[in-house]
């Protein structure tokens, strides 16, 4: 009853826009999406029960309705991207990072400034087409309850949501084969500093951690971002797949792209997690300095491990007391964050 009460009060409300559009002037189709811009899953429910045709008068607030489903599955998806990589826009194709590898140290200011000038590096982050497209046949879409598409487009918004989530981890996980801004592989054992070699990779035959430095503006990884996931929809009579296949498509779509900045930010390791080799990389972070061998002042914040290392992290990190009863000197030292993402 409050189901069919609701669907007649919606009603009640676009008659009523109807009526005041024609009065006055307006465009009745505007007074319409006003009055449904509320429209949601519910309503969509209550005009099956109705038994209100779907038809192109109402496919319009039927979209609109589908959209808020989208909208509510993607605010609500938990992501974990933003805490190690950082949002960059896109005005184009690519992008040309080439102030990476800049972290400038203060001096003491005696005599002149010292200018210290940026180099130039050629890294480049390419722009990437992505789309998730759902064909609703057009008779299913008259007889069916609309509550059973609803669900559907708002998992379509939660996917989205954890799309970038897939994508910064699969370009952290490629770090040990894919180039930075040096030339050497994001994961490597002889990143150039002045006239050093500096390592940020512990080679082993295991699934990879990593130790991360998130608490900085620049993050590890990149999210390039062109055109941010977008919910579209082909639905009108005359759209080529519903006259010749009676289908309405329903999508997203998103150009976007992940990449690498600072190396000194990241640890990646192979082998086998434990106290002893979270220490040593964590030291080796610590210890990072630049090319007037000056410290960095690198501190990592974030173990980042795949359900194969879970247990593991766990008591290194998060156990009071070690095996042997004594006090655990690395208690909290990092957050674990455990991604379905990494093996």
């Amino acid at each position: 009853m409050k189901r069919l009460t609701k669907t007649f009060l919606t009603i009640t409300m676009v008659v009523a826009g109807l009526f005041a559009a024609f009065t006055a002037g307006a465009d009745p189709h505007t007074a319409t999406m006003y009055a449904l811009q509320e429209f949601n899953a519910e309503t969509l429910t209550g005009f099956a029960a109705a038994g209100i045709v779907v038809n192109q008068s109402n496919l319009a607030a039927i979209f609109t309705g589908f959209k808020n489903n989208f909208q509510d599955g993607f605010k609500g998806a938990e992501q974990q991207w933003k805490t190690f990589a950082s949002e960059f826009p896109s005005m184009s194709a690519k992008e040309l990072y080439g102030w990476l590898g800049q972290l400038p140290q203060l001096r003491e200011w005696v005599g002149d400034r010292v200018v210290k000038n940026l180099s130039v590096h050629d890294y480049e982050i390419l722009n990437k087409d992505f789309e998730s497209t759902i064909g609703v046949p057009r008779n299913s879409m008259n007889d069916d309850t609309y509550g059973v598409f609803s669900k559907l487009f708002e998992s379509m918004g939660d996917v989205a949501a954890k799309h970038p989530d897939s994508l910064v981890f699969e370009t952290l996980l490629a770090g040990f084969a894919n180039e930075c801004y040096d030339g050497q592989y994001f994961f490597d054992t002889d990143h150039p500093v002045g006239e050093n070699s500096v390592s940020n990779f512990q080679a082993g035959a295991g699934d990879a951690w990593f130790l991360l430095d998130c608490s900085r503006p620049i993050k590890p990884i990149i999210f390039q971002n062109r055109k941010p996931y977008t919910f579209t929809a082909m639905n009108k009579e005359d759209d080529e797949n519903v006259f010749m296949k009676k289908q309405y498509v329903y999508g997203v779509d998103a150009r976007v792209a992940a990449g690498y900045s600072l190396w000194q930010l990241a640890f990646g390791s192979k082998a086998t997690l434990d106290s002893a080799s979270f220490e040593t990389n964590y030291a080796a972070m610590m210890g990072l300095k630049d090319e007037h061998d000056k410290p960095l002042g690198v501190r990592p914040t974030h173990l980042m491990v795949g359900s194969s290392n879970r247990a593991a992290a766990k008591t290194i990190i998060d156990a009071e007391k070690n095996a042997a009863g004594a006090s655990n000197i690395n208690y909290k030292a990092v957050e674990v964050v455990v991604s379905p993402y990494l093996a």
